[in-house]
Formats: C-alpha cells, structure tokens, sequence
C-alpha cells in the first residue's frame, strides 16, 4: 500500500475543493477552530460582518468582499485568537422597498398605500430572505468561514428594540430632533436622503445654464444666472456679495449689473460706467421674470446680502428660490421672508404655476427657458455633477420641508479624533476619502417616508407633547400591548395617554434610515443592553472591518457616527478599503453592460483558491482589479500548478521507493531551503500582521518557486536515489507551505496537509508557522550563484546553444566575497551551465575590449558642424583606458580643431566587444561569458545528453513508471550513435537502462537533422 495518496497531475481543482468541503463538514472544522481557542481561553480577536442585503443574487464583487473578510480571521485563528465570526443580514431600505415596486408594478407612494401597506411589507420580507441560500451556498464554496446559523438579522424584533434604545439615548442627549431644513429629496422615492446617500449618486449631466435680465428701471436690469431653470418660477430674492465690486456696464442699448470679475467672461470687452460694491444694491426692488407666486413678504423681489455669493462663476447676482437651496432657505429665514413651495411631493408644480402646473420640474426646463422671452440673456449648456438617488437614479431636488435629523455636528470634532486611531488601509484615506467626509460633517438626515424600515420610536399628541421609547417592555407599560411585528402598519396602530396633558399619543409616521440599522450592528446583533450586555463588551469594538472603498461614507461612516453618539468612541480599529471590479477593459461591472462574470462561472472553472488567489496577489486590494474567466486562470496555471507538480512529485518519488522521511545529514542545498523557507515564514507573518495579502501571497510564490525550480530540480537524483534526508526537507518544506497557505488558499492548503501529515483533522486546527533559524550569508551566496547562472544560461540563450551541450569554459566577473560564494557552489554552477571549468577575473574589461563611439545625442548640440572632428576625436581615444576612467564616473579629454574638451559618460557610448569565441552577457556589476567554440568531443557529449532526452520522452509515452528499469534499443545516423557509445553509462543511468543494444529498431525522432530510433521496453 503507498504511503500516500496518489497525486493526479491533471487533478481538477474544483473537484477536490469540493472533497475537502465535504471533509470540513463531516469533522466539523470551522465550529472546532472557535471551540479550542474557547477551551485555551484565547485572546479575542474581533471581526464586524458588514451585511449584505440578500434580496438578489450575490455576484463577483461578494467574492471579494467575503475572502478578504475570511483571510485575517483565518490567519487570526491559527495565530493563536480566539476569532469568533457572527454573520448578518442588512433587512430594510429602499432598495428593498424599489425591487417589491418592480415586481407588483407600483410607480409611487400613492398605488402602494392603494395596494396594502401590510401587504406590501409582506413582501418585503420575503424579499431579503429571497437570496440568503445562495448567499450561503457561495458563502461555503468560497470557503468563508462565517458563524450563518446564528447570523443577526435587522428585521428581527430584537434588534429593532437595539435600535430603538440607541434613538431614545440619542433623544435624551437632545441630539434628535425634527426640523424644517431643505434636504436631498427624491421625488421618484418620496423622501428625503442623507448626506451619505447623496454622496453616492453624483452623475456628470449637461443642464441649461441661464443668463436672466431682472430689470430695476427701464433699459436697467441685474443679469442673473442659474443652471435650475424650472426655479426661475418661484424666485424670491436676489442675493449678491456686499464687499465684491459691481458694475454697470453698457451691452448695446441696456445697462447690465453684476460682479465686476465676471465681465469680460459673460460680457466680453464692454465699457463699464460705474463702479459699486454690492452693499450699495442691497433692498433695490426688480421685477421677477415670472409672477406665479409673489407673496415672499415685504422683501419679495428684493436685493439680499449674501456672503455665499462667489465670483468662481456665474454672475455674482444670484437668484435665489427660498424652498430649493440651503443657502437659499438660510437667506430667507435671516430676513423672514415667507416661504412658498410649488412643488409637490412628487416633483411636480402645484395648481398655481399655471402651464407648468403638474409638469416635472427637470423636465419642464426647456419650455421654462423658451418662457422666459427677452429675459433671457443667454442660453448654453452647462456640464456638472449632479446628485441623483442612489437607489432609482432620479434627480435629487433640494427641497424645504420638515425631516428628522440626528445631530452628529455636535461629535464631529470626537469622530476626527477617534478617526486619528483608526488603521486604514490604504493609509490615505484616514485624511483624505474619510477625514475630508468628517470634516465637512452635517447632522444626519435620519427620517424616512417610506414604509419597510425601522419605525422611529417617537409619540407624539396634539398638543405637540412627544415621548421616545427605547424598548417593548416600555410600550409595553404605557400601552398595555405591542404588536408580535414591530413594523409598519402594526406598529402605528399603537397609542397611549400624554403623561402631560392627557391626549392621545401616536407615533410619528416616519422609519428611519436602513444606515443607522446596520451602524448600531456593534450591539443590536446581540439584543444588547436588553441582553447579552457581556458579550457585547467582550466584542467591541471590532480588531477588523473590511468593505468596498465605497462604504467610508456608508457602512464605516454610520458605524463611526453611531457610536461615537452612544459610546464616545470607534467601534473599529483596523478597516481595510477594497476597490472596485472592471472588466478587463477598464469599465466597472454591471449587469445593463452585459459584462458582469458569474463568481460561479469562476470556481466551476478554475476553482475557488484560484479566486481568492488572484485577488489576494494580483495587486493592492484597493487599487481595483480588471477582472475576467483568464486572469483568474492564470492564478492556477502561474502558482497553484506549480506547487501542485512540485506536490506531486514528492509523493511519487516517496512511493515509488517507500522512503520514509528522516532528518539526517544536511546538504548545503537542504540549508539554503530551509533558511528560505524560514525567510519566506517572517515575511508572510508580518505582512499578514500588517494585512498586506499581496506582499504575503507573493513572497509564499517566490517560495515556491525556488522550491520547484531550484531545490527540487537540483535535488533530482537524491530524489531517485531515496535519500531519506532529501524527503525530509522537501516533505518539511511542503508542509509548512501548506501551513503559511491555509488562509489565503484554504483548500489545497488542507488537501496537502491532510496527504503528508495529518497529525491534525485539518492545517485549520494547527498553529501558524513559527520561522525557523536562518543562515542568511548562505541565503546570499545561493542569489550571487543563481544570479550568475542567470547570465550564462542568457548567454547561451543569446549564442543559440542548448543546455544540453556541454562548452569548455565559463568566465565569471568577481571578486571577495562574491567570487568566495561562486567558489562555494563550483559543482552546482559548473553542472547547471553545463561547463567544463570556471575562470574568474575581477574586472569586465578582462572579458573583451571596449569599443568606443560618440553620443551623438549629447555631442551633436555641443559641437554642431564640428562634430565630424568630435567623432574622430573620440575614435582616436585608448577605447581601454577610457572606458575604465568613464566607468569609474571620471571624465576624459578630447582635443577639437585645436580646443580641449572634456567627455562624461554620457557622452560616449561604450560597447565590450567579446574575446574570440566567447559570448558575454552583463547585468549590473555582474558579467560573464561562455567559450562557445566545440571541439569534436564536446559535440559527442551534447548529442548523448539529447540523446538522453529523446529516450525518456520515448518512456513517458510508453507509460513506463518512474521507477522502470528499462531494455534500451537504439538505431538511426552513426554520428548519433557513436555518442551513445562514447557515454553509454551515462546514458544507461539517466534512462535507467539495464542493457543497450543498437540493431536498430524503434520509433524515429530527429536531433539537429540526425535520425535516432528508440525501442524500450521493461526490464
């Protein structure tokens, strides 16, 4: 029976994923990693589940985000914490609320109240629980190990009693409140946005951009601007800057007003007949442009001081609407000025806007502009960014109205400074993306008109009384009953008595913004304070959150703002930022584009540790990814191949001649491995300490390289000849590679191990490598000899000679300590260049002569038409010396029609012509060159060596083990043959030959034009 289990070269790896997720399942893995930390009393270390909303189908992108969750919280666990990984679902919003609109046909608020409230709820509900197996499915597959049986969920009772505490605490702090403001508004929605939401909905659109004569006088009038034409109705005020120059400047037969900086940009050269500062117009009366609504109070219609006015563009008389702009809104309530809105709830003009009425108002532009007659000065397209809603894409109105705020304004210097303890990686974000965010902080626009969300906990009687309730019991107390769903219509159906003036009280109608269900995740996941108050402080706050860069001013930024209002202090302190998925030519992914890669499409081909590979190593995680089927393939065929044959060979060998592994007398190949390997386990430790997957996974790659093509390959015949140190080493090496493997590529990483130890039921459950001793002057010497072998295999490369054709002599450039190490390896550097003898000289020069030749480039400027005579000059030069003095950074001296000059580097192009015979190859300080003259017997071992080759392609296709013993017969051109004979035990040995007869039979192959026919057959 084999000591292992054989290793199928062409293994698919989805295949074998799939048997070790069966084997994670029946030894219950992830569950046992958390129990034995538990029963060792672990250090926690603490990791935040950012929810997904599952109400559609998961996609690449969730990939991303759940292997770089899983990676640090696996690399945690075998570093000794104590990780434990509650998974969550993020339940409300309008997202959810748009995707039921679709499905039912619904257009707006009206036709869903017409259709149920409660029903339409319903089916909410239904909807994010929609998706949550497939969720789950690739959860698995992917292999995220995430705690899903007792996931959190944000429509659950408990956690909206969570987040109703939160609100009340907030309330008791006076940091709730309702105000009349203008706010975000989505007509299409129906409610109001926050900040945050706004901030990711910006889109480049081209708007009209209007030049409007306001007349003051006849032949007078003020040139307004705007790019909302559709407010032009409404308008109320004109605002200009009191300590900005004005002018009247003459365009035709009419005089013009506005800022004196924006003339020549708006007006172009024109003659100016006075000059003002904007103060000096302050309560000048002008007549609208339209009189739909008048009534704005005594100031209507009236010049304003504003110091929001600019010069930056524009005309520095601004036109002011006070419902649609908080500037606006600002100037009005300064000068209590009346407000009137002719706008609906919808976005559409109300009964007194006459044609207009109950048009759009985006859409009604053109025909307002077209109304605007001789008003209008001027008419040409303006291009800006645009906030639209994030969630339907309809243009956002800023809109004065009646909303429920939270006043994070009153923490935003505590959230700079607990931002200042945040890691962030990428570091810049902490001052820029999310400190600039902080910075330019408003109070939290948290209400909602909508209907599947978080209640907001506020009663309210007529009298205007309100009380906040921040749990059931208390309801409870007051009511006498709760609802079993605390949703809408259920929970509106709740009143109780004014404990101050004995009315009726019933709740606000308003839920409250999904952002601040999923900030208060930290303690709402566990129903704390109600309960599990301990384990809540035990788990916060959070060692690691990872997100799309995206979420610093969503998911990061309510987590921030939430509980720094409840707890006065970060609820994270590492945050790793991802960046977003194109396809292969630079466009983002999406569904509409048509280019949008099915994650299951990639691990039914390639595999999930191909997926995780690629994004763990293929750049910085932040820096975005062009992703596609190929360049996830390329993970499997660039690495994961490689470890695998490498994998594959130890087993084959170790079966072959059952070789039980054995630490015995170390070779000097078997150190350096070691050393490296040492090498390579400090690294990935303090990189993945740093959560830097990239610079880990890369350095596991060279690893594994120098491995495959270096110790194994130099290794071979210890490897035929069973040497059981030599199994040793490799088995050590391969092992602890799955170790320094097991977070990033799980699977592989479980199916080496569980084939070459097992002492363990999975690499999961064992502890990370600790990095061995190193020999790094070893580590050194290995690169000087692989460097140099480097060049000469280049050489040969460049030389058109193969390999396998031996040459007399390599000359090498060294000196000290380098040529020590070269002298160290003389066997390995002699066999691997396939050179007789090595030579060394200090000095490249010793390799040839240097030729010389002008920088025409550099010289041609300085000599012009002399440069004839500066060429012969620089001809004329001893080419050795020079070259040596320039090389040393010197300068030489040239004489030029009967001047001196002085010649750099730079100024002469200097080429090492090779000795006869030889080939020279340099990089750096290093250089070398090859004889590549043959003599006869040099040739005869070259065609043997080829020889070789072609008989153990010829056993590969009879299906011969490794191990066989072969009967050889060969046939074909004398030339070929008398080399066989000339090195027949040599060839008997390398093909394992046990009889070499030459009477010609066989398959025919051909080497350098000659005919060679190869029979075997086992021994």
């Amino acid at each position: 029976m084999p000591r292992y289990e054989p290793v199928d070269p062409g293994q698919s790896f989805p295949k074998l994923e799939e048997s070790v997720l069966e084997r994670w399942r029946e030894r219950d893995v992830f569950h046992e990693s958390i129990r034995r930390r538990e029963a060792e009393g672990a250090e926690p270390y603490v990791f935040y589940e950012g929810p997904p909303t599952a109400n559609g189908r998961p996609g690449s992108h969730h990939v991303l985000a759940r292997i770089f969750k899983d990676v640090f919280p696996r690399y945690r666990t075998m570093r000794g914490y104590l990780v434990p990984r509650k998974g969550g679902w993020d339940c409300h919003g309008l997202p959810v609320e748009l995707e039921i609109e679709r499905e039912l046909g619904l257009n707006n608020k009206h036709e869903i109240e017409a259709y149920g409230v409660e029903k339409f709820n319903a089916r909410c509900r239904e909807s994010v629980l929609r998706y949550i197996d497939e969720f789950d499915k690739l959860t698995e597959r992917i292999g995220f190990w995430l705690d899903t049986d007792n996931a959190y969920f944000t429509l659950d009772n408990d956690y909206i009693e969570s987040v109703w505490w939160s609100l009340k605490t907030v309330w008791e702090q006076g940091r709730l409140y309702e105000g009349h403001k203008v706010v975000p508004y989505c007509p299409r929605c129906g409610t109001a946005l926050s900040s945050h939401e706004v901030a990711q909905g910006y889109r480049d659109v081209v708007d009209p951009s209007v030049y409007v004569r306001f007349p003051i006088e006849p032949g007078v009038s003020l040139l307004g601007w705007t790019t909302t034409p559709w407010t032009l109705l409404s308008n109320a005020a004109l605002a200009v800057n009191p300590d900005v120059t004005y002018v009247r400047a003459r365009v035709g037969d009419e005089i013009l007003i506005m800022a004196e900086p924006l003339v020549e940009r708006v007006l172009g050269d024109v003659p100016i007949e006075a000059r003002f500062k904007g103060s000096e117009l302050e309560g000048t009366k002008y007549d609208p442009p339209f009189h739909y609504v008048t009534d704005f109070g005594p100031l209507s219609h009236t010049v304003l001081a504003g110091d929001f006015v600019t010069t930056d563009d524009g005309t520095g008389v601004v036109h002011t609407a006070l419902a649609f702009g908080e500037d606006d809104f600002a100037l009005g309530e300064q000068h209590g000025m009346t407000l009137q809105n002719p706008v609906k709830l919808d976005g559409t003009f109300d009964e007194r806007m006459g044609p207009f009425a109950g048009k759009f108002v985006k859409d009604a532009d053109p025909e307002i502009v077209e109304a605007l007659g001789d008003r209008l000065f001027r008419h040409v397209p303006y291009e800006h960014a645009y906030p639209h809603c994030w969630r339907c894409g309809t243009p956002l109105l800023y809109y004065a109205k009646a909303s429920w705020y939270v006043r994070t304004t009153a923490v935003r210097d505590q959230m700079l400074a607990e931002n200042e303890k945040i890691n962030w990686y990428p570091e810049h974000i902490k001052h820029g993306r999310f400190g600039e965010w902080l910075r330019g902080n408003v109070d939290w626009a948290l209400s909602r008109e909508r209907y599947w969300g978080t209640p907001l906990p506020v009663w309210r009687c007529d009298d205007g009384h309100e009380h906040a309730i921040g749990s059931r019991a208390e309801l409870q107390e007051l009511a006498g009953a709760v609802p079993d769903d605390l949703h809408k219509p259920f929970i509106d159906d709740v009143t109780f008595v004014c404990r101050e003036c004995g009315g009726e009280m019933a709740r606000v109608p308003e839920v409250i913004d999904a952002w601040w269900d999923s900030g208060s995740m930290p303690f709402a996941q566990w129903h704390a304070p109600h309960e599990n108050e301990d384990v809540f402080e035990r788990r916060f706050p959070a060692d690691y959150i990872c997100e799309g860069i995206d979420q610093t001013r969503g998911w990061f930024y309510s987590l921030l703002a939430v509980n720094t209002l409840l707890f006065g202090r970060s609820p994270y302190e590492t945050v790793l930022c991802l960046g977003l998925i194109l396809d292969p030519s630079g466009q983002k992914m999406s569904k509409s584009r048509g280019n949008v890669v099915d994650p299951w499409d990639v691990i039914d081909a390639h595999g999930a540790d191909a997926f995780r590979w690629y994004y763990f190593t293929s750049k910085q995680p932040w820096d975005g990814y062009r992703f596609s089927l190929e360049t996830v393939g390329e993970s499997v065929r660039q690495f994961m191949l490689t470890l695998w044959n490498t994998y594959g060979f130890y087993v084959l060998y170790a079966n072959a001649g059952d070789v039980e592994p054995a630490e015995g007398e170390v070779t000097e190949l078997d150190r350096w491995v070691l050393s490296r390997l040492a090498a390579t386990t400090e690294v990935a430790i303090e990189r993945l300490d740093d959560y830097d997957t990239t610079s880990a996974g890369r350095a596991i790659a060279a690893f594994v390289d120098d491995l495959s093509n270096w110790y194994v390959r130099r290794s071979r015949r210890r490897f035929w000849d069973g040497e059981p140190a030599a199994f040793w080493v490799l088995r050590e090496c391969l092992v602890t590679v799955s170790k320094l493997l097991a977070p990033l590529t799980p699977f592989i990483a479980d199916a080496m191990y569980e084939n070459l130890d097992a002492s363990e039921p999975s690499v999961h459950l064992c502890d990370y490598p600790a990095p061995g001793e190193r020999d790094v002057e070893l580590e050194w010497q290995m690169e000087v000899v692989r460097d140099t072998i480097e060049l000469g295999r280049a050489a040969r490369a460049h030389a058109k000679v193969k390999v396998r054709q031996p040459l007399g002599e390599a000359i090498v450039v060294a000196a000290d300590r380098e040529r020590a190490a070269i002298e160290r390896f003389e066997e390995l550097v002699l066999d691997e260049l396939n050179v007789k003898s090595l030579r060394f000289v200090s000095e490249a020069d010793e390799l040839g002569r240097w030729q010389l030749k002008p920088n025409y480039r550099t010289l041609g400027p300085r000599f012009g038409k002399r440069m004839p005579l500066a060429a012969d000059a620089v001809a004329a030069l001893d080419a050795q010396r020079a070259a040596a003095t320039l090389r040393e950074g010197g300068v030489v001296g040239v004489t030029v029609d009967g001047e001196e000059y002085q010649l750099g580097a730079d100024d002469v192009q200097m080429a090492l012509e090779p000795l006869e015979g030889y080939r020279v190859e340099r990089a750096g300080t290093h250089a070398i060159a090859l004889n590549v003259d043959l003599n006869p017997e040099l040739r005869r071992e070259g065609l043997a060596r080829e020889a070789v080759h072609a008989i153990q392609a010829a056993r590969k296709s009879a299906g011969l083990n490794v191990e066989d013993r072969i009967a050889l017969t060969v046939g074909g051109d004398d030339e070929l043959l008398d080399a066989i004979r000339a090195h027949e035990p040599y060839v008997s040995g390398e093909t394992l030959a046990t009889s070499v007869t030459y009477d010609g039979a066989g398959d025919a192959t051909h080497i350098e034009g000659l005919e060679l026919r190869i029979a075997v057959e086992r021994a």
